[in-house]
């Protein structure tokens, strides 16, 4: 009887360290979804960030605006002809780029600004670390961000 009680104890030592670091290291991202979102419209669009975590990493980014319709911004080949013409750029460009990068890099720092979109980039950065840290925190619920004037 002794002999199955040290052995428990052991195993239940052994075992507590594992538990520990399973409880949510605070720097680490946690797996679902998570979503920030523009706090107002800006020029007609509301910009947002949506990402999914799996296994600690970021697996899917999806990075856009829509208006109050639900109209997706870079569906808008108006608004991307207008744009690209003045600008060089356009929503569908820019909005993947920007995903794209935070995928890559797994965090929002050291992504570069595209010409032509750095009011989205701007934005964009906001957004990302509010994302970031809802899904450090494990917190589903959207959050609002103050992005300021975006494009």
């Amino acid at each position: 009887m002794k002999r199955i009680l040290s052995v428990a104890l052991i195993l239940l030592l052994l075992m507590m360290p594992l538990t520990l670091t399973a409880c949510g290291d605070e720097g680490e991202l946690q797996d679902g979804y998570y979503t920030a979102e523009a706090s107002e419209f800006h020029f007609g669009w509301k910009e947002y960030i949506t990402i999914m975590v799996k296994d600690g990493s970021i697996v899917s980014v999806e990075y856009n605006a829509e208006n109050p319709s639900g109209f997706i911004k870079s569906w808008d080949n108006a608004y991307m002809q207008t744009m690209l013409h003045t600008n060089g750029t356009y929503p569908n460009e820019y909005t993947r780029y920007y995903a794209g990068q935070l995928l890559e890099n797994q965090k929002a720092d050291g992504i570069d600004a595209l010409t032509g979109a750095s009011s989205s980039y701007d934005s964009f950065q906001k957004l990302a670390a509010a994302v970031l840290d809802q899904a450090k925190k494990g917190d589903s619920s959207t959050k609002l961000v103050d992005t300021g004037a975006s494009e």
